[in-house]
């Protein structure tokens, strides 16, 4: 989260790509292209070609070019790298299973990216593996934490709870959040409910691919999660939502808080619909259907998340920061009584789901973006921003009458078409996504969020939100543009998926894989307490606009800021969460 220092291991050398480096430069996924997905590159030059360039596949099996073609036509990135020219080498056509590199020719000398790999459901394959054991490395499951959490203190009190278990946030933070950055109310992320709602969300769309040891790790991993969720839940119905560290070794500093800026600390630690507590029911609802106990029974699962349910029916405004409710509260709760309406069938839960899945549809902009309180605030998220078109789309699994579907597919077009043409309106060969946003009164589109917002301190590398907008632009796509082939969905919204997930795995303009202890170039290792820090199959922060730039213009990525390199080299599990549910529904068995 912040307030700690990255650790560069002995032996350990990294050298950062600057974007203006004056040699030619590609830029690829650095570990593994779907076969039946878009494949790309993006070739950097320091002047114009007079010609447009030819970009060559070499496989590394005997070193054999498999394919030569143009590039597209030149763009430039003045905001990030004036004076350069990007090139982008398209070879969506080629599936041929190997190990490839991509190579150009410049002033008479050849050019080669890192090596990668293509294959059937490569992603998921590669990386689903490594995720599930980051967040077992990430399980605070110390003898140290045990101990302190069986009886860890409230806020205020001398009352004590059972809040063992649960995953460590990040890479520099051993605190455990249902949800961060709640007094800021319209960026609350989704921590570790989200986990192991997406855990879940995976199991179901890879029934098959997985071999049967990493299916069993994989729910058993949701299963830890579900029983820390059980432990947070309070008496009387709601999730106690943070044990937070305050950055000390003594475990015997955790308290059971609510947060406000800087890490001032409050007895607010009660859970609203946006504060994790609807993802928390939505998972224990999902997870009481997988038929496996954990330190719970199933049964207990889906009784904790109605109890917890009926409760923020009636409380949830008491324990929202600004007393209203906002568009992160519609999508929560909606994920909430669909996974409810799913395991129980009661039409009660049905009912509230419309109403949130119609309070939803009635914030879509006439642009296509949704707006995030009752008044005109555009919503952005740095982690969530593909949530609603996602909770919508689970909505849709379950609701069939045509009244309501119909409402509920339009608004989901409507998003997807949005973030088509806010990402294509301006000169992009990454494809990154863009977003709307209100800076100083003015609503203006960019590619990071602003540093300067609500929270009045927090910004950070978005690759969480880059994972979100790329499940949604699959799960959502295939019910409102399905194709045959593929992903399943039309090669726009396909490639738009594809663009952001190949962002974080090398295809950006540090070349920087955020994957941990994949491709060629990580970030530097980051040690943590109780042991912990960095883990394969983490996700860093990643990349943001120019440090300095209050509105989120421009870009960079530090490795070294005297503290606060925090914003793009932390691991945090939201990150791998989204690219998780991103994978899995890349090769779900249709």
């Amino acid at each position: 989260m912040k307030k700690f220092r990255s650790v560069i291991l002995p032996g350990l050398f990294l050298l950062l790509p600057a974007v203006s480096a004056a040699q030619p430069a590609i830029y690829v996924n650095q570990v593994a292209l779907d076969a039946a997905g878009p494949k790309m590159a993006v070739i950097r030059l320091d002047s114009p070609a007079p010609s447009k360039p030819t970009f060559s596949l070499i496989s590394l099996t005997g070193n054999k070019t498999v394919l030569t073609a143009p590039c597209e036509q030149a763009t430039t990135i003045g905001d990030w790298a004036p004076g350069k020219y990007y090139y982008r080498a398209n070879f969506s056509a080629f599936t041929k299973t190997g190990k490839y590199v991509v190579s150009t020719t410049s002033g008479g000398k050849e050019y080669r990216s890192e090596p990668f790999e293509i294959s059937a459901h490569a992603l998921a394959v590669r990386t689903v593996p490594a995720i599930i054991s980051y967040y077992t490395h990430q399980r605070a499951d110390t003898p140290a934490e045990l101990s302190a959490d069986a009886k860890v203190l409230l806020y205020g009190s001398n009352e004590t709870a059972d809040m063992r278990g649960g995953w460590c946030d990040a890479s520099g933070d051993v605190s455990k959040y249902f949800s961060h950055l709640a007094y800021a109310n319209f960026m609350s992320p989704q921590q570790t409910p989200l986990v192991v709602w997406s855990m879940l969300s995976a199991n179901d769309a890879l029934p098959r691919l997985l071999p049967g040891a990493v299916k069993d790790s994989l729910r058993q991993e949701a299963i830890w999660g579900a029983d820390y969720m059980m432990r947070a839940l309070s008496d009387s119905g709601y999730f106690r939502m943070i044990i937070f560290s305050y950055f000390k070794k003594d475990p015997s500093a955790r308290r059971v808080v609510g947060l406000k800026a800087n890490s001032i600390t409050t007895n607010e630690y009660q859970s609203a619909f946006r504060e994790g507590g609807g993802l928390a029911i939505a998972a224990l609802a999902r997870i009481s259907m997988l038929g496996k106990d954990g330190d719970f029974t199933s049964a207990a699962y889906l009784e904790a998340a109605k109890k917890a349910f009926d409760h923020l029916l009636i409380n949830n405004t008491r324990y929202t920061d600004d007393g209203k409710e906002n568009i992160i509260d519609d999508y929560c709760a909606l994920l909430g009584a669909t996974e409810l309406w799913i395991a129980t069938n009661d039409p009660r839960y049905r009912t509230e789901a419309r109403k949130r899945a119609a309070n939803l549809e009635k914030r879509l902009s006439p642009q296509g973006y949704f707006i995030a309180d009752d008044g005109n605030r555009p919503f952005w998220h740095a982690s969530d921003a593909g949530l609603p078109v996602v909770a919508l789309s689970r909505y849709l699994t379950k609701e069939t009458d045509p009244a309501y579907t119909a409402p509920a597919l339009a608004t989901i077009k409507a998003a997807l078409d949005y973030n088509l043409r806010v990402t294509s309106e301006t000169n992009n060969p990454f494809g990154y996504a863009r977003q709307t946003f209100r800076y100083k009164g003015n609503i203006q589109n960019g590619f990071f969020i602003p540093h300067e917002n609500e929270t009045g301190w927090w910004w950070q590398g978005e690759n969480a939100r880059l994972g979100s907008l790329a499940a949604a632009a699959i799960i959502g796509g295939r019910l409102v543009y399905p194709a045959k082939g593929g992903w399943g969905v039309k090669p726009e919204l396909a490639e738009f998926a594809a663009n952001q997930l190949s962002w974080i795995l090398g295809r950006n303009p540090y070349s920087m894989c955020f994957l941990y202890q994949f491709g060629k170039n990580n970030v530097p290792y980051m040690s943590s307490n109780y042991g912990h820090g960095s883990g394969k199959g983490g996700i860093s922060n990643g990349i943001t606009g120019k440090d300095g730039n209050a509105d989120g213009s421009g870009i960079d990525f530090k490795i070294s800021a005297n503290g606060n390199e925090w914003r793009w080299t932390e691991q945090w599990i939201p990150h791998a969460a989204w690219f998780l549910q991103a994978v899995a529904a890349m090769a779900e068995e249709r």
